[in-house]
């Protein structure tokens, strides 16, 4: 992943096939921009509303996260496409920032496929 650093709030696990990441977003922070070049997966330990951003601080929509939902992300063409049940077939690209903008603090464990 470029930028890994922005991935999460902190690299809890990392072995030669995953790198797992603790993350945390409050109300109305946002994290950089950064470029996913990897396959992975979340799960919503407390959901929010996550506005995504590309590159060019385009708004390009917003998620509703459930809480104790897992999403399945795959890496296509530029974008990285849910797979999972929630929200299946929603796609944002690859190099992006998110914005907190629902009511409450947003946690995530984030596996990343090496």
């Amino acid at each position: 992943m470029t930028n890994a650093a922005n991935v999460g709030s902190e690299l809890i696990y990392e072995n030669d096939t995953v790198a797992i990441w603790n993350f945390v977003l409050e109300v109305g922070e946002e994290t950089a921009i950064h470029t996913h070049d990897r396959n992975y997966v979340w799960y919503a330990v407390q959901g929010s509303s996550l506005q995504v951003f590309d590159s060019e601080n385009n708004d390009v929509g917003t998620l509703e996260v459930p809480t104790n939902c897992v999403y399945v992300l795959k890496i296509e063409d530029g974008f990285l496409e849910v797979v999972s049940e929630v929200s299946k077939g929603a796609r944002v690209p690859v190099t992006h920032k998110a914005k907190n903008v629902g009511a409450s603090p947003y946690r995530e464990i984030l596996v990343e496929f090496k």
